[in-house]
């Protein structure tokens, strides 16, 4: 690897990942829009957010083969691709039937730049530094929620030049991608060693759940799942109850989840380096620990002073999708480490596509605090679920070299 490419890497994958951020956020700003056009109920609105997570869901397979057998590079462009054409078609979309598979297959682009950048950065950059990498890169998805309320804030009510702008934005960094991305020098190596030896077939998805594979899919999938359905389960539904039960302005509303994406972005960057020093599981531990205790006490407070502080408080330690990136990385070797990762990620954003109608049915019957308190409870599940985990190792990923000749009998303990 030349010398300055980590950094290039890690500052492209940033500038990426916000405008994946972005794509996916701008659709919770112009939802008020959409409804009134197309005259939809809310469970029908809230069914296009379903259909784009459950096509980060189908991403894990899909862009994970394509990664680990084709390069990571080729599957970064192809996401891209994907996304960029079907947001900036969503212009001319003539009904609402068309809009919902639109919304599926562009999440199938979006999840697959999580998988393949968070690869990227694990290939890239020293076991004593990545988790700080990674969860820089992650830290965007905050920052791209803010560009997309301030985008919005320009073009609508015009929802269609919304997507329009907002999909032909993230031309550049795909053309960057294009011309100056160079492909991972990991994986070219592993497919130089399996294409000289006898283990030389594609890589599937089945190989996930075979050897000492099985138990850590199984268990960080569930852990994925559970982490996600907390989130995606609170956050869609957090301006509502601010709105409806603490009683804010939609002003007011708007400061406050200012300030909460601030809190989560700090925190971003401060579990990357609390990670490089107790471990990417530990620091995972701690991120849902923090979230599943402080969660609940939010759901509670009425003072809206204590509201404005706690936010970005309990926001601080809901960065655990920072923290997956190295760590899920690290479970598998080069051979699966994008399928394996993108598995375990995508299929817990996939599952918590549902956590928002869940939400919303709890919310009707007993209110929003006591989703926000059920909320907690899930993510504490999750951390419990990451005991089960092993920790990764810390050395570089040259040494798995050896390991991985011994993959088809025996898989390699760590990454």
């Amino acid at each position: 690897m030349k010398r300055g490419t980590k950094w290039f890497i890690l500052i492209g994958s940033f500038i990426i990942y916000l405008f994946d951020a972005l794509e996916i956020a701008v659709l919770s700003f112009a939802l008020p829009a959409i409804s009134a056009e197309m005259a939809l109920t809310p469970v029908a609105g809230g069914l296009l957010a379903t259909a784009t997570l459950l096509g980060m869901g189908c991403s894990s397979v899909l862009t994970g083969w394509i990664a680990d057998n084709r390069g990571r590079r080729v599957a970064l462009i192809a996401s891209m691709v994907v996304f960029v054409a079907l947001t900036s078609a969503l212009f001319v979309v003539p009904n609402y039937a068309v809009f919902v598979a639109l919304r599926f297959l562009a999440g199938i682009g979006l999840g697959g730049v999580w998988s393949v950048l968070s690869t990227y950065i694990v290939e890239t950059w020293p076991a004593e530094q990545r988790g700080r990498a990674v969860a820089f890169v992650l830290a965007a998805y905050p920052l791209g929620g803010a560009s997309a309320a301030l985008v919005a804030g320009v073009f609508m009510p015009d929802w269609r030049l919304l997507f329009l702008v907002t999909g032909l934005s993230a031309l550049l960094p795909l053309l960057m991608v294009v011309f100056f991305f160079p492909e991972s020098t990991a994986w070219l190596q592993e497919r130089a060693a399996r294409q000289s030896s006898s283990n030389s077939g594609n890589v599937t998805a089945k190989e996930l759940f075979t050897g000492t594979y099985r138990r850590r899919t199984i268990v960080a999938t569930l852990a994925a799942i559970c982490a996600f359905v907390g989130f995606y389960g609170a956050s869609t539904w957090m301006p509502s109850y601010l709105s409806t039960e603490r009683g804010l302005d939609p002003r007011q509303v708007a400061l406050f989840m200012t300030v909460l994406n601030l809190g989560m972005f700090l925190g971003y960057i401060v579990f990357g380096w609390i990670a490089d020093k107790i471990g990417r599981r530990n620091a995972i531990i701690l991120s849902l620990a923090g979230t599943g205790l402080l969660m609940p006490l939010y759901g509670l407070v009425t003072n809206q002073s204590a509201l404005l502080w706690m936010g970005p408080l309990y926001a601080f330690f809901m960065t655990f999708a920072g923290l997956f990136g190295s760590y899920l990385g690290e479970l598998y070797p080069t051979r699966i480490r994008t399928t394996g990762a993108g598995f375990c990620f995508n299929i817990g954003r996939g599952v918590a596509a549902f956590a928002p109608l869940a939400m919303g049915g709890i919310a009707a019957s007993w209110g929003f605090s006591s989703g926000l308190i059920l909320s907690g409870v899930v993510f504490l599940i999750g951390g419990a679920l990451m005991l089960l985990l092993p920790q990764t190792h810390q050395g570089s990923l040259s040494q798995e070299a050896a390991a991985n000749q011994h993959a088809s009998k025996e898989p390699a303990r760590h990454a």
